[in-house]
């Protein structure tokens, strides 16, 4: 009886030991998270108080009615040819981002699909990796492919275009955005239970019926956040549209026509010979926050939507 005492007496102060230590662990991953979070709280802080500062100092200097309705943007020109409609920007950046989806959307979605419900264990082992190396390729990368490859075999099928145009760069915007939505499509489709497969194969379904009519609908809010992830990254894309889509901002439906959107155009006069606080060094904030706005309009709108339709399963 001794010595069962006196060994579990040895054993208590060694067991509120390492309880002690794993509690304290717990504590700092605790605060080193909590830091995380904050800081990327204080660095959005940041970069809207930056943007609104710069942004009212320029609408100090541009009505705010020319800057959202005018349909011409030449904020460089001098004297009269001077104006500030940012309508030319932004269409050329939401059309620029609607081709980069119509080559993404059907072959990322349509990639996820094969991957989750089709391709084998070892095939998916094999291609989803070189998928997600893809989404790691530096995007000067993508801009000189387009550049250089793509373009010039848009030339040789038929189509007119010049050096600088919005087909090639488009078609190289969705191959840049491809990857993101299909691993987040992917992710999304094989997080749904199989017991749902299981049931629609015991009823007969087809395996197009399940993967389509089942699962696809299932995963939806997981696949909207794919695409609105795509979106954003498309929206935002600098370098492919700087390299191949050209410097000309102009409205037009014409893909063959070089376009400008707007974030290559904050990179671009951001290397311009110009006065620091002129109205001209103002516009890339004032564009800069113009495009925060809808990236987050963007994503409000689709956590909307996938609050409303996420599926919860135990």
């Amino acid at each position: 009886m001794e010595a069962t005492s006196s060994s579990v007496a040895g054993v208590r102060p060694s067991l509120t030991k390492e309880r002690t230590s794993r509690r304290s662990g717990e504590q700092a991953i605790k605060g080193l998270l909590l830091f995380a979070a904050l800081l990327s709280v204080l660095t959005t802080t940041g970069i809207v108080i930056a943007l609104a500062r710069e942004t009212i100092d320029f609408f100090r200097e541009v009505p705010i009615a020319d800057y959202l309705f005018g349909t011409k943007w030449t904020p460089l020109a001098g004297g009269d040819q001077q104006s500030f409609g940012v309508l030319e920007l932004v269409h050329n950046t939401l059309y620029l981002t609607g081709l980069g989806l119509l080559v993404a959307v059907p072959l990322g979605l349509g990639s996820a699909l094969y991957l989750a419900e089709y391709a084998s264990p070892r095939f998916r082992r094999i291609v989803k990796p070189i998928l997600e190396v893809l989404a790691g390729v530096p995007t000067i990368v993508f801009g000189y492919f387009a550049l250089s490859f793509v373009t010039p075999l848009l030339k040789d099928i038929g189509f007119d275009l010049g050096t600088f145009n919005a087909l090639g760069a488009g078609i190289v915007l969705g191959i840049l955005v491809l990857p993101t939505i299909a691993t987040v499509a992917d992710d999304a489709l094989t997080s749904v239970p199989g017991s749902l497969r299981e049931g629609a194969f015991g009823l007969g379904a087809s395996k197009v019926q399940v993967s389509l009519r089942v699962i696809f609908p299932a995963a939806l809010s997981g696949v909207v956040a794919a695409l609105v992830l795509g979106a954003s990254r498309a929206i935002g894309e600098t370098v492919i549209i700087l390299v191949a889509g050209g410097q000309a901002p102009e409205i037009t439906w014409d893909p063959t026509e070089a376009m400008q959107s707007m974030a290559p155009f904050i990179a671009a006069t951001s290397q311009s010979d110009i006065p620091a606080q002129s109205v001209e060094a103002l516009t890339i904030f004032a564009v800069g926050a113009t495009l925060f706005l809808m990236t987050l309009v963007l994503n409000l709108v689709a956590i909307r939507f996938v609050r409303r339709y996420r599926q919860v399963y135990e």
